[in-house]
This record gives C-alpha cells, structure tokens and sequence, in this order.
C-alpha cells in the first residue's frame, strides 16, 4: 500500500514538474510575484471558477508545489496541516499537531492557524504558536518536530509570522511577550542549527526574508520599533534600523540591491488615539476604570480582554497608558535600505523614505521596479524603487475597508482583496487603473497564491482557484 502511494505521489508530481510553485508566504522570495503566470483580471464566486471546495478556519495562505496545495487550519478545537490535490481542490490528507494547549488568540480578528507553510519540494513545515514547528514529507509523514513553549504574545492576539525555508535551514522569527528571538533549525532533521535572542522586541507579526547580497546572506526580521539583521549561517546580528512602527506586521522585501520595508501601527499622527479620560467618557459607575460592559460602546469593544493585562475584568488608567505610551514611541514609515551596513545603520543607510500612505497587515510589493502599498480605506499609492519618486499616493480604489491580505502580481497586474471579501484588479503602472471588480461576499484574511496562470483565493470557508475560461 505505502509503494502504491510513493508511486501514485510521484507520478502526480511528475505531471506537473514544470509547474511554477508558491513555496512560501508570498510566494517566491516572499515576493508576492509570479510575473510569467496569467491568472484572470476577473475572479469571484462566479467568474472564472476552476474549483472551490470548503475548508476549515484558518487564515494561512495557500502553499503550492507540484500537484499539492498545502494549508493550516483549526478545526474542532485542534490544529491541522491540510494537503489538497492542485488540480482539483480534494483533500488528500490532514494530519493532528498534538497540540496539548491552544495559544491565546482573538477570535474575530485572530487564528491559532494563521502561519502559512513552507515548502522545498521534499518537505513542508507548518508552525503554530501553540506548539512549534513540524515538517512532514509529501505523503503526510511526519519527519521531524521542534517543540516550542506556548506563544504569548501581546494583547493575546495570537501568532501571525510564518517560517521560510533557505539553504537547508528553517528559519522562524518569535517575538513574544518575553523570549523573542529568531531560530534556525535543520530543515531535515528540525535539529535547531542557532538560535539568538532578540532582546526588548514586543510581539510582532513579520515573516522575515533573505537578502543575498555582496557575498553575503541576511534573515531580515522586522519587529517592534526596529529591524534586524542576522547572518543566515551563524544568526549573528548583523545590523539594525531604529524608528520603525511600534507594531509590524507586514514582511520586508529586497531586489536590485535594495532592501524596503514599510509599517504602521496606531498612535501615530495620522490616527491618534484617545486618552483615558476620552475612552471611559461620562463613566457611568465612576469608578476610574473601564468595564467589560462599559467597553460595549466604545472602540474596545472587541479588543477588551486584551488590554485587560492585568486580567482583574477591568482596563485601568494605567494599563491604558503603558500601551499608548509604547505605541507612541514607534515611527511610521517606509524605508528603502541600502546594503552593506554595521551595527546602528538607522543615520547611515536610508537611501529614502515615505509617511503618507501606509499600509497597517499588508506587506509592500515590489513590481516591475516600482513599490505598490495599499492602506486601510483602499488607499493605493505607488513609489519608483530606485529613487522614491511618487507615482500617485493615496489614491481610492472603490474598495473601502480594513486590508489584511497582501497584494499579489502576475502579467502586469496587482490584486487586491480585503477583509470584507471586496476584491480588484488593477493595471500595473504611474496610474491606478482599475480592471476590475467583485465580492466574495466573506472574510479574507489570507494572502492569494499564484502558480500555473492559476490565482488561488482562501475565503473564510472555502478555497478557490480560478483560471481563465475559454
């Protein structure tokens, strides 16, 4: 039987080994392009429908090799590794992580299964915040685990980073409550190669990179208020740059002999948020303090428990100034860094940066030697790579709302979705042309995939893949 299936694998990867691949989160380099593919301009429940098939809760990306499609999701109170057939949507196998205590998370902005796989081809490792990280073969087989503590993190949002796979190594970045640190593991044995501390980094929700240039090979990790570098064999810090966003959560990207990074968190110019004294407003009970019940007509209505830090069922003057106060001390911006750099290059190696305009969960592309954003509100603005020249800023794409996933390209054009499920396209270039479109009518919370002219879209219940149809 266990040859039938080796055979059976084979033979179906075969089929497709010529198939361009979606290893990681966003894709190739964690670039978010797969500009040699052609998926359709139009795309929704009823245009250009490939096929569809329900899943459960999960806000991983789609991971794709070959004829596989692999996910995370939390089902039934436990959390799974899913493997679809690419051609057709079936799932071929789920396997069990054993977690034995499922991390703090929100539930309505949150998933204990939120980190997208990563694969190269001969294995595909999963990480959860609940338990570590796992690699299993194409099969299902488990191969190796690296157990890891249960992640707490900030707010108790829950985990958001995803690993990637580079030079034999996995790589994965956990900044926490306390103990962040990156750590690489053997990709085939999940024996951990080095491990460093990343000491005063809050919780932060970047999937790193690496950046290969001069001869050398970067993890590029964002976190809050700074981003560092670290030599991709030893994890020697390399360098960092200061005055960044207090929280991040979109990842880093390089080419050309640049490396961009983009961040914003509130508290910042652009939404500053209220004071104490404004939050609990005529406070009915006056008490000094905010309730849960209180916090129903206020802005903490969903986030209450997690700023309750002292888990007394109230927020306190003081626990809602330690939170504002941090906030604060970050910087929202841009930046484009050049290479090369030692230690402190905050002063030293900003070739330009930006503050208008910025995205809070999305990651910044890169495409076609220009930087497209798009912030909350469905404000596009776009920047030439080389020297920061405006191209438009904060322009309206007729898709309003709050943006967790990031954009994609393929065949020059961008695609956008948002957490509503409202969904366009829209041309690649110095204007913000919109192709078209459309409503899932659901959240979307993942980033899409890429791969064989194929555009895969994970909705709250269901993942799509479309392709145009003749």
């Amino acid at each position: 039987m266990k040859t039938l299936l080796a055979l059976s694998l084979l033979a179906s990867m075969s089929l497709h080994a010529g198939t361009p691949n979606w290893p990681r989160f966003r894709g190739p380099a964690g670039s978010g392009v797969a500009d040699a593919e052609k998926p359709p301009v139009e795309f929704g429940p009823e245009k250009n429908v490939l096929w569809q098939v329900a899943t459960p809760s999960g806000a991983s990306s789609p991971c794709v090799w070959g004829a596989r499609i692999f996910l995370t999701a939390f089902d039934g109170g436990k959390l799974w590794t899913l493997c679809l057939d690419r051609a057709t949507g079936k799932e071929l196998w789920r396997r069990d992580a054993g977690a034995e205590k499922i991390e703090a998370f929100l539930p309505k902005h949150g998933s204990p299964a939120a980190s997208t796989p990563a694969t190269d081809g001969e294995r595909v490792v999963v990480y959860f915040g609940s338990c570590g990280l796992i690699a299993y073969d194409f099969a299902g087989k488990e191969l190796w685990r690296h157990a890891l503590p249960v992640a707490e993190t900030n707010n108790d949002f829950g985990s958001g980073t995803s690993p990637i796979l580079a030079d034999g190594l996995a790589i994965l970045v956990r900044d926490l409550k306390t103990d962040s640190a990156v750590l690489a593991v053997d990709a085939a044995t999940g024996r951990q190669v080095w491990k460093t501390a990343r000491p005063a980094m809050a919780t932060g929700y970047s999937t790193p990179i690496v950046w290969e240039h001069d001869g050398v090979k970067e993890v590029i990790a964002p976190g809050g208020l700074m981003m560092k570098a670290y030599d991709l064999t030893s994890g020697a810090e390399r360098w960092l740059v200061r005055e960044l966003p207090a929280v991040n959560c979109g990842s880093p990207i390089a080419s050309e002999g640049m490396l961009y990074f983009a961040g914003w968190s509130p508290a910042g110019e652009d939404m500053p948020m209220p004071t104490f004294d404004q939050l609990i407003g005529p406070d009915p009970d006056k008490d000094g303090r905010l309730s849960k019940a209180e916090a129903e007509n206020t802005m903490m209505k969903d986030f209450f428990n997690s700023n309750d830090t002292n888990k007394d069922g109230y927020i306190s003057r003081d626990e809602w100034d330690a939170m504002i106060g941090y906030l604060k001390r970050g910087k929202n911006r841009l930046i484009a860094v050049k290479p090369g750099g030692s230690g402190d290059i905050t002063d030293t190696h900003i070739a330009w940066q930006k503050t208008k305009g910025l995205p809070y969960v999305p990651s910044t592309l890169l495409y076609r030697g220009q930087l497209f954003m798009v912030k909350d509100g469905g404000l596009a603005s776009c920047f030439d790579a080389a020297t920061g020249a405006a191209k438009y800023e904060q322009q309206r794409l007729g898709i309003d709302g709050s943006f967790y996933a990031s954009p994609v390209a393929a065949d020059g054009r961008i695609y956008l979705i948002n957490l509503d499920g409202k969904a366009a396209t829209i041309a690649a270039g110095d204007k913000p042309e919109v192709l078209w479109r459309g409503d899932f009518a659901e959240r979307v919370a993942a980033t899409p995939a890429i791969a064989d002219d194929t555009l895969y879209v994970r909705t709250e219940s269901k993942l799509f893949a479309f392709k145009q149809t003749k």
